[in-house]
């Protein structure tokens, strides 16, 4: 059976990062050079996934519009 479709859950409020989750969501946190999040993304497309699904808030936006711009590069 191959796996096709990842979820990522990334709903939360990120208190344990306060005060800095206030100006920056969690996700997009700086792992080295990129955000924390595209790493994710990245391992799961090279390992074959082609469908990523974000559990996420509705008043998050800022996933939606980094990987619309990303992948329309």
């Amino acid at each position: 059976m191959e796996i096709r479709k990842a979820i990522i859950p990334i709903a939360g409020l990120g208190t344990r990062f306060l005060p800095l989750s206030k100006t920056t969501p969690k996700e997009f946190l700086p792992l080295v050079d990129k955000p924390a999040i595209q790493y994710i993304v990245e391992e799961a497309r090279n390992s074959g996934i082609k469908e990523i699904i974000f559990v996420n808030r509705p008043d998050k936006k800022e996933i939606e519009t980094y990987f619309t711009n990303y992948l329309a590069r």
